[in-house]
């Protein structure tokens, strides 16, 4: 059955190994950056393993993707989280002394599933995607086979670069919030086989943050579609592409984003309208906080909200922007834009992961007057742009393919284990 949830085998891959795998999302639509990276994992692990996937679905518009994501499996359970109950499950996790995430991602119905897969079956492989998941198998007394958890990021540090910001309580929370995700990180590197980041940047980070598990910390980078995210397609213009166009993308309730969009609208597009008066800002992604709505309301910006497709934005972009002050690890906003053959201007953080040559492949610039002189440069000189565009392209055809990525996950699942779990508990 399937209605808001439940559990559906299919048996539509072959026999082989067992893989538990769990996500916090549903990884399907692909339009953001979790749900990218596990759709892609799971479809690479799909060709060798039977799949048995957890997830949860915490948007409605998910559901109808539901049968897309079955195919791959040999049995599956979505589990619904209804968003409008995240403060009660906050103060259940201010009682109970957990971190608010884990609190908000525990679901009783897919922790019934996942004990009976991991009794039943008996996974041979069990791959966790995000902290937040870990609980559902560390907290189980039948946890076999090997466990890597995909952290993905380290966490904790963007819990602590947010307490940085805000007033009293928000600061207290996001500190506790901080302490509360990296005791959990922590666990998961003693308990897990393997913790896997997304870029060796964040693995380094953390080898520093748990030294005596250092040599279970690996990092397994992003890819990108870049059949997909390509530039020979045609679409229709979404908008007026005579004008200069910079374009942001990306799941617009997510701080980090937040931060970015309106830094850029508030205090950097303002000099770039001095000098292109016409110049047009599009914020374009699901779930606009209000914070962001209101940006709309400032000359020349627009805020689309959830589109069916990012692709024609970009395309007749002048550049793409990751204005980014806080952020981990890869964003897949600037890869998707330089496999459109767009130049990026990017800050520091948002360069994490990406091995791309500043100047010639993408546009850096730390603070906004540069940032500024940045985005009228590409917008008054388009020969310069599409030079930096087609290198971009190069670059992510020749380095990014998913392909080429994962090609070290098969050698993680090849790997034994540096530590039973006799130690790792001790």
């Amino acid at each position: 059955m399937i209605g808001n949830e439940g559990v559906s085998p299919t048996g539509s891959v072959a026999p082989n190994q067992k893989l538990l795998f769990l996500t916090q999302r549903i990884p399907y639509p692909p339009i953001k950056g979790e749900k990218i990276r596990s759709l892609q994992i799971l479809k690479h692990l799909a060709k060798s393993y039977d799949i048995y996937l957890g997830c949860l679905v915490d948007d409605p518009h998910d559901w109808e993707h539901v049968d897309i994501i079955k195919a791959l499996c040999r049995d599956s359970y979505f589990g619904a989280l209804d968003r409008r109950w995240d403060k009660l499950y906050h103060l259940v996790a201010l009682a109970t002394g957990n971190a608010l995430s884990v609190s908000l991602y525990h679901h009783h119905g897919l922790a019934g599933w996942v004990s009976r897969i991991l009794e039943t079956v008996t996974p041979d492989v069990i791959f966790i995607s995000s902290s937040n998941m870990a609980p559902y198998v560390l907290d189980h007394p039948h946890r076999v086979g090997k466990t890597i958890v995909d952290l993905v990021d380290v966490d904790s540090e963007k819990w602590r670069a947010y307490a940085g910001k805000g007033g009293l309580i928000t600061r207290w929370i996001y500190g506790r919030e901080a302490q509360k995700i990296f005791n959990l990180e922590r666990r998961i590197a003693y308990e897990a086989d393997f913790s896997m980041f997304v870029s060796e940047a964040e693995a380094k980070l953390f080898r520093t943050l748990v030294p005596q598990r250092s040599g279970a910390i690996v990092s397994i980078n992003n890819g990108i579609d870049h059949s997909y995210f390509d530039p020979n397609i045609k679409f229709a213009a979404p908008y007026d592409s005579s004008l200069p166009t910079f374009v942001f993308t990306g799941t617009m309730d997510y701080l980090p984003n937040v931060d970015a969009v309106r830094w850029f609208a508030e205090e950097i597009f303002p000099m770039v309208r001095k000098t292109l008066p016409g110049a047009q800002f599009f914020i374009v992604g699901a779930s606009p906080s209000v914070s962001v709505q209101k940006l709309g309301r400032l000359a020349g910006v627009h805020v689309t909200g959830r589109v069916p497709d990012v692709r024609p934005y970009l395309a007749f972009a002048t550049a793409g922007v990751a204005p980014m002050r806080i952020a981990r690890g890869i964003q897949n906003k600037v890869m998707e834009a330089m496999s459109m053959a767009k130049p990026v201007i990017v800050t520091s953080d948002a360069l994490e992961g990406i091995e791309a040559a500043e100047g010639t492949e993408l546009v850096l610039a730390n603070d906004a007057q540069t940032f500024a002189a940045a985005v009228c440069r590409l917008a008054v000189e388009p020969a310069i742009a599409q030079k930096i565009g087609a290198a971009a392209r190069r670059r992510v055809v020749e380095d990014y393919s998913w392909e080429r990525q994962l090609a070290g996950f098969d050698s993680l699942l090849l790997r034994q284990p540096m530590y039973t779990n006799r130690e790792a508990r001790s």
